[in-house]
């Protein structure tokens, strides 16, 4: 084998750990940015929250800073390393990051930290946050009031607990009402069996499972005369039986009674000749007891869910300024960061006497490239925003009918970004607009073709489907080919199934199942 040398050149693209750091923050939600923040803050001593910094200086604590020299352009030459060419100023790692992967380049993940070495202080090692002052919200008040629910939170097992206080019970019987409560779900329903639960705590002792048995099928018998009505049921129609035995005793509420033995797919259905036939009564009954059905509570306990699991804090607020409207970041959500200057100028002091200097110096440069993520992160999805504020502006003004097709194309082309970039920035980020609060992918829409040659969003199609079902007869339910044919008087074209589709996604019944009786 002859052997010889070569020179080949090639362009590979250096993924760092800032760059890395950057494209996960990008793409986390609200909560795991908070939860990334109190990791790092754990971990990092030279980074810390403003509010720590304010109550060193109010007790006199804080060091005279030196001199700041100015920082080098780090992060810019961090990025400049491993652009791709692009000259535009709104241009990101992140896009670099995704393009040089797409042109096929070789990919080379570095795990060091380093920077120039410097320890002094640094512009941006100031706090990154502060000026967002603390939204007061005048939008909407369904936030607050569901902070005011969520903080005098009542669960269903502590409701059901107390009930069991003023029960006179021996040990025994208390202790397997006790436990039955622990076992309900969030809906007010026992799933498992009482000899699975008995099992579970008796293992292999037979006599001892039998006796637990019974012991819990006199407690769920008390658990079920509990409020709220329906609670400890093990399936549907034990739950809407244990509701009809507090209504009036009349002949729907006895029909009823007997339409809760006969399969639930009959009344899901609403089958009254086939109910009526099953269960001895008229139809003109067996009508009056669907609708007694319909006002009971199919899940009991959903009242109790703590609402502080559905609440939502946006990332970016969206109001009415003068002709146009305002689009501005959520300072509630921005982390207040700043780096520890006094352990900064300690490390200066100190630079070179002793060991580990080399490992505190990457982790003060650790501390800063952190912040300076973060402010890139709440950045991007500022202009992503008011990018999409600027495309539908419709919305804003008239509501989800206005609504127009967008892509995430066109958001990347306009701010050169990388389109994955925008699906990062828009996934699991929130806007609070007049009209309520939506995830940011909601404003992209498919576009379905009209008469006229334009397009229509399908976003704004399925609010006039909604709409259109809003408006139909109670007895004469609209069908999916009426609505096709309804948005086709309206110059969109959308066949039966795309209307199906849109309805299943709008969780709007079929018409068979919308039918007033």
């Amino acid at each position: 084998m002859k052997q010889g040398l070569s020179l080949r050149v090639s362009q590979h693209l250096a993924l760092t750990p800032q760059l890395q750091q950057s494209i996960r923050l990008l793409q986390l939600s609200t909560l795991e940015l908070s939860q990334e923040v109190e990791q790092m803050l754990d971990e990092n001593p030279f980074l810390e929250v403003a509010e720590e910094a304010a109550v060193r200086e109010e007790f006199g604590l804080e060091h005279t800073n030196t001199p700041v020299s100015q920082d080098s352009r780090e992060f810019e030459s961090a990025t400049d390393s491993v652009a791709t060419g692009a000259d535009s100023a709104g241009a990101t790692s992140q896009n670099d990051v995704e393009i040089g992967a797409e042109s096929g380049a070789e990919i080379k993940i570095e795990d060091s930290w380093d920077g120039d070495g410097t320890v002094e202080s640094a512009p941006d090692d100031s706090e990154w946050g502060g000026d967002a002052q603390p939204r007061k919200n005048n939008i909407d008040d369904s936030e607050a009031e569901a902070s005011d629910l969520a903080s005098a939170h009542v669960s269903l097992q502590d409701h059901l607990h107390r009930q069991a206080l003023g029960l006179r019970l021996s040990e025994e019987d208390r202790a397997a009402l006790h436990f039955l409560i622990e076992s309900l779900n969030d809906d007010g329903y026992l799933e498992d069996s009482l000899a699975s639960l008995a099992a579970g705590l008796a293992g292999d002792d037979l006599e001892a499972a039998e006796e637990l048995v019974q012991r819990f099928a006199m407690a769920l018998k008390l658990l079920q005369h509990m409020e709220p009505a329906g609670v400890g049921a093990r399936n549907l129609a034990e739950c809407l039986s244990l509701q009809l035995l507090d209504c009036r005793n009349c002949e729907e509420t006895r029909a009823a009674m007997a339409m809760c033995q006969q399969p639930m797919e009959l009344l899901a259905r609403r089958d009254v000749k086939r109910l009526s036939h099953l269960c001895g009564f008229p139809e003109a009954v067996i009508k009056g007891a669907i609708a007694v059905i319909a006002r009971l509570d199919p899940k009991p306990g959903r009242r109790f869910v703590n609402v502080e699991r559905n609440l939502i804090v946006p990332d970016v607020i969206v109001v009415k300024s003068g002709r146009g409207f305002k689009v501005s970041l959520n300072g509630d959500v921005m982390p207040r960061l700043r780096v520890h200057d006094i352990y900064a100028n300690a490390l200066k002091q100190h630079n070179g006497k002793g060991g580990g200097g080399q490992a505190l110096q990457q982790r003060l440069q650790e501390a800063r490239w952190f912040i300076k993520n973060i402010q890139q992160r709440f950045d991007t999805i500022l202009r992503v925003s008011s990018a999409i504020v600027e495309r539908q502006k419709n919305f804003f003004t008239h509501g989800e009918l206005a609504m127009r097709p967008l892509v995430l194309r066109e958001i990347a082309d306009e701010l050169g970004l990388h389109e994955s970039t925008i699906s990062r920035v828009t996934t699991a980020k929130y806007m609070a607009t007049p009209f309520g609060t939506f995830e940011l992918k909601y404003f992209f829409g498919s576009a379905l073709g009209t008469e006229t040659g334009g397009n229509a969003s399908s976003t704004a199609v399925r609010a006039l489907i909604k709409q259109f079902v809003t408006s139909e007869s109670p007895k004469k339910p609209l069908s999916d080919s009426q609505i096709s044919e309804m948005l086709k008087e309206q110059g969109i074209e959308c066949a039966r199934r795309t209307v199906a589709k849109y309805r299943e996604a709008l969780r709007i019944a079929p018409a068979s199942l919308r039918k007033s009786l």
